[in-house]
Order: structure tokens, then C-alpha cells, then sequence
């Protein structure tokens, strides 16, 4: 069967993942009586309550003869390891951009990737049928994008279709049918070129491991395509690693394709198909698994290196271990290493004593993620303050930038660009309304100025702002940038919070928690009104007496607490606070020192 191999490409929320349900179902791919989830290439828990695509995942369809492997990227640069690695199993990428928005930073991000690749672009300017869409000026600025990425004049000379995911259409023309996607299939068959490696059947078997996952019949298994050759169930194969070291022999005991949604057993795969392949027990990703006969290994795509590194240890506060069952040392770090082992873009340290792990990746999103994965598992852990990880060039210090693209109310925009340019370092590099009362600005931030600044932002903008980041470069440090203003409340008590004592706290600034929730002493309760931390006692109840007098029975009326998501937490807190995850908790508390440490805080501060 010809083969086509295709990756969708698209920023978080343009309507990606939806464009794929359309596809499969139009293709066959699902029985007519057959239930189907929304958005079913989103098949993590996660996934499908952010509305992000976190996991690269490939699914396959059948058109008039023809078989498509489609590839769902991620739309965040956080997740870009999942991108770099799985672009390389493609041929033609089909942009999704939204016609109202145009392109947006992650597009940008994956974009470049796939055209730096010499990848076939193929534009679709979902979302046409909107009220706001500007189809003409969202292709133009699409050309302008391919243009400021250095593509080639084939890349360039690219075709486009106009569209509705939510609706199932896509056509040609802006007013044309609108019945269904036969124009995209028609398209995709016609301008990507067929896999170069069918020319290659005759040649040794050879294959780059993209993905690593587990299954629980299965056990260790690779997904990647056939570069060249074929390949039988039960012939045996060995892996090479980048650097073309023998890893290991094994015999392939299963190989699988993708099938609609499902992957299903395969007796032979052929050079160009993407399959996943069981047997190994030491092979990884970026590994060759190839024919006896060879010695060299096939290039890997290099990966960008992590930007923010955070430190995950056991959790020793004093109410451990009451919600989860994994909590020792060992079993984090088994974990962790599990999760650097599938994860390249995740880089895993042991720090001094053994107690922590230092974790290095992408970004507050990638960092979120994983912790939340983990405290679903059971795991109770404590988090630092994320840390932006720091080069050293010729004698020179040099710090991470991002590229933040901003849309916000026109009253807003003074607010955000005295933030952004003045205590967080920032250069404004771009302007200009974006229709709508709207304005858009773009600005390049350090990576550390841009650590808490979410729920700054949210504040300022009312919550109607949208931000957008995007790892732009390193450039030459550019000093301190100013941390959290407002000190916190800190419980000096243990035992359970009283609603008289919070309501009498009120004053002294925000709170974290609820009446009757438990507290312990060190724990954060709430944000200062000020700038110095203060400790207060949440226990402290109504002294209560036989003499009535005014105000004595005054009604308790609470201010509902600010409850803080992982994300929000992580960045709240400051270089000498820790978060407290737990399956059932997410808590705030001041680190706790030994004495050696505390002299040497003190040798710091002078």
C-alpha cells in the first residue's frame, strides 16, 4: 500500500486534535455504531482537562487506497522534546493556524523545527466560519513567519485551505462546499512526497527510536520508522546507540502498526512505515535498532538543552504520609529516572545526601505536569523554586530569554509593558493593535523575570489577558530582578485552623486555607499585607465568658480563600519556601534548616 507520512502542527487551542477526530471518522477509521471520545488522540487524563496535547502520538487512516500516518504534535514549547524527536519520522508537515489569531509563538517553535528538517509545509486556516476571522491576513502573516525562518523557495511556494475542524470541512476556496475534508486528503496524497526509504526494501533493516513506552503484556517498546529494509516477528536485531556502541542482541517478539486508534499486530514491517517494536531491554530512545550486519548508527536529531532546573525531594513535613503510599527517597528517584529515560527533554541529578533530585527541563508547564503525574500515582513530594539554569561563554554569564507574545485589552497594555520592561528586565520588540479592542505586544524576557508572573498578569489584566512564551535565545546575564513583593503568613501552631482566628487574620492580608484544614508550624497560610513575613496563629479560638457585651456576637463572615493551582504554587514561592505536593493536597511551607545550613544563611546574608 502507498504510504504517506504527515505531522499536525499547530499552537495550543487552534483546533488541532478536533481536525484529527474529523479525519478519522471521515477516513472509515471508526464503525458507525462505535462511541468515540472527543478530541480522542488526547488520551491522557491530563490532556483532556487542560485541552493540551502533551504526548506526541500517531494514529493511521485509509483513503482511497492510500494509507496516511498521521502524527499529533504538541503545541508547547515545553514539550518540545516530544516535537524534535518525532518530526524526524515525517515527510510533510500540515500547519493548523487559527484565522482569527494567526500564527502564534508555538507554532513559530515547531515550525522551525520541521523547516530547518526541509519538511513540506502544507497551511490550513482553521476556524474561517468565526465571526473574527481574517483568513487573508493570517496567511500573509503565515508567509511572513516561513519567510523570517529562512525556508527554502519550495517551503514558500506552499499551498493553503480554508477550514472548520469543529464543522468537518476543509475547501479550496473560502466560499467553497464546505462538506467535507476531501480537498486536505487530496492535498496531502498529492503535494507530501512518499516515504524515500520504500526505495530502500532491498537494504539492511534499520530504524531510529523515536518514543519509549511500557505495556503491560509487552513490556519495553519503541516506536520509530523503518529507514531502510524489512522486518520479520522473531528475527533478531541489535541496538546501537548515537555514538555506535553495541547496546544489546535481542529477538523482536512482537511488531505493531497503527490502525485507526489502536495498534494491531503485524507480521512484517516495511521501510517507511511507522511500527513499534517489543523485545529490547536496554535499547532507548535516539538508539538504531538495525540489522546484524551494521556499525553505523543514524543521525538523531540533537535536542535543545532544559532552561529551568527545580529540586524534588521527600516530603518531611509533619503531616507526611497520611495521603500517599510512595514517599521514600528511593522510589522518587526510581521514578524520576523512569521519566528521564522516556522524556529526553528531562535531564535528572542526584544532589549531595541523596534526599533530593534536581530535575531539568523545558519549563513551569513541563515541571507542572510531571509532579502532577506523580502525586496521581501516590507520590507526596516538596518542590523548590524553580531555577533558570545559567551558561558560562568565553568568561561571559549568559541566561535563557523567551519570546512572550501578549494579546490585551487596549486599557491593559500600559500595565503589562511597565511590568515587563521595568523590574523584569524586558525589551519590547513589537507593538500594534490586534483588532477587536485588542492589542499585541511581543517582548523578549529573561526566563527568570518571567518565573510568578502569571498570576501577576492575570491581576493586571483582569483576566482577559493571553500570554504566550516561547525559549528565544541566551543572552548576557542582566543582573538581579526582583522577586515576590508581599511577605506570607506563617502558622507558629499545630492542630486544625478556626475560622475566629482567620477572620480576626483577615486583616494581616490573604488567605490560603479553609477553616478546619490542618496546619502545622512553618506552614504558609496566606500572603502578608506587607513586604516582611509574619507569624500568626490560625488555632487561636473565641474566648468565651457569661458577660455579654457589644461585638461579642459578632457573625464570623470569611473572605474565600486564594486557591493556588501546582503551577501557581511552584512560581508563588521564594527561594526559601517549598511546596508540598500530596495526592489530596498542595501546601505551601518555609524550608526547614539544619543548623548547618542556617549558619551558612547567615555567613550569606552578612
Amino acid at each position: 500500500m502507498d504510504l504517506r507520512n504527515i505531522a499536525i502542527i499547530a499552537h495550543v487551542d487552534h483546533g488541532k486534535t478536533t481536525l484529527v477526530d474529523e479525519l478519522l471518522k471521515q477516513s472509515g477509521a471508526f464503525r458507525e455504531n462505535q462511541a468515540v471520545a472527543e478530541r480522542a488522540m488526547d488520551s491522557n487524563d491530563i490532556e483532556r482537562e487542560r485541552g493540551i496535547t502533551i504526548l506526541a502520538k500517531a494514529t493511521s487512516v485509509e483513503w482511497n487506497g492510500m494509507r496516511i500516518n498521521i502524527v499529533d504534535t504538541p503545541g508547547h514549547a515545553d514539550f518540545g522534546g516530544e516535537v524534535e524527536r518525532i518530526l524526524s519520522m515525517v515527510d510533510g508537515v500540515v500547519l493548523l493556524v487559527d484565522a482569527a489569531e494567526g500564527p502564534m509563538p508555538q507554532t513559530k517553535f515547531v515550525t522551525s523545527k520541521a523547516l530547518a528538517l526541509g519538511l513540506k509545509p502544507i497551511v490550513v486556516l482553521n476556524k474561517v466560519d468565526k465571526p473574527d476571522a481574517e483568513p487573508d491576513r493570517a496567511l500573509d502573516e503565515v508567509f511572513d513567519l516561513f519567510a523570517s525562518l529562512d525556508a527554502n523557495d519550495e517551503q514558500l511556494d506552499f499551498p493553503h485551505l480554508y477550514a472548520s475542524g469543529r464543522a468537518g470541512w476543509a475547501d479550496v476556496e473560502l466560499d467553497g462546499p464546505r462538506k467535507d475534508l476531501t480537498a486536505l486528503f487530496e492535498l496531502i496524497v498529492r503535494h507530501v512526497d512518499a516515504p524515500r526509504q520504500q526505495a530502500a526494501r532491498d537494504q539492511p533493516f534499520r530504524m531510529l527510536a523515536t518514543t519509549l513506552s511500557a505495556d503491560p503484556f509487552l513490556g519495553r517498546i519503541l516506536t520509530g520508522r523503518v529507514e531502510s529494509g524489512t522486518l520479520k516477528t522473531g528475527e533478531t536485531v541489535k541496538a546501537l546507540s548515537r555514538t555506535g556502541d553495541r547496546i544489546e542482541q535481542f529477538r523482536v517478539s512482537k511488531i505493531l502498526a497503527f490502525r485507526g486508534l489502536t495498534q494491531s499486530g503485524i507480521d512484517l514491517a516495511e521501510a517507511g512505515d511507522i511500527v513499534t517494536l517489543a523485545g529490547m531491554s536496554k535499547a532507548t530512545v535516539a538508539d538504531t535498532i538495525c540489522d546484524l550486519s551494521l556499525d553505523l548508527p543514524l543521525p538523531a536529531q540533537p535536542i535543545d538543552p532544559p532552561t529551568i532546573s527545580v529540586t524534588f525531594g521527600i516530603n518531611d513535613s509533619p503531616l507526611a504520609g497520611r495521603d500517599g503510599k510512595k514517599v521514600q527517597s528511593r522510589v522518587i528517584r526510581e521514578r524520576l529516572m523512569r521519566e528521564a529515560e522516556v522524556n529526553v527533554a528531562i535531564k535528572v541529578t542526584d544532589t549531595p545526601g541523596g534526599e533530593a533530585f534536581e530535575v531539568a527541563g523545558r519549563g513551569e508547564l513541563q515541571m507542572g505536569v510531571l509532579i502532577e503525574n506523580m502525586r496521581r500515582e501516590g507520590f507526596e513530594l516538596s518542590i523548590s523554586r524553580p531555577q533558570v539554569i545559567l551558561r558560562e561563554e568565553n568568561g561571559q554569564k549568559l541566561e535563557p530569554i523567551e519570546e512572550v507574545t501578549i494579546d490585551v485589552d487596549d486599557d491593559y497594555a500600559g500595565a503589562v509593558i511597565e511590568k515587563l520592561t521595568g523590574p523584569r528586565k524586558g525589551e519590547l520588540t513589537e507593538m500594534k493593535p490586534a483588532g477587536a479592542g485588542k492589542t499585541r505586544i511581543v517582548a523578549l524576557v529573561p526566563s527568570r523575570g518571567l518565573i510568578g508572573y502569571h498570576g501577576e498578569f492575570m491581576t493586571d489584566t483582569r483576566g482577559s489577558g493571553v500570554l504566550n512564551r516561547i525559549f528565544h535565545g541566551w543572552a548576557p546575564h542582566k543582573g538581579a530582578i526582583q522577586g515576590r513583593r508581599q511577605g506570607v503568613l506563617i502558622s507558629m501552631e499545630n492542630g486544625t485552623a478556626v475560622a475566629y482566628a482567620l477572620w480576626n487574620l483577615e486583616d494581616r492580608g490573604k488567605m490560603f486555607i479553609n477553616p478546619q484544614d490542618a496546619v502545622y508550624e512553618g506552614m504558609i497560610i496566606g500572603e502578608h499585607a506587607r513586604d516582611n513575613d509574619l507569624e500568626v496563629n490560625p488555632l487561636k479560638g473565641k474566648k468565651l465568658t457569661n458577660v455579654r457585651a457589644s461585638g461579642t456576637d459578632e457573625a464570623v463572615r470569611l473572605t474565600p480563600p486564594v486557591q493556588m493551582s501546582l503551577e501557581q504554587a511552584i512560581a508563588y514561592i521564594d527561594d526559601d519556601e517549598l511546596v508540598e505536593v500530596t495526592p489530596n493536597a498542595v501546601r505551601l511551607r518555609k524550608r526547614h534548616l539544619d543548623p548547618h545550613e542556617r549558619k551558612r544563611e547567615a555567613r550569606k546574608a552578612g
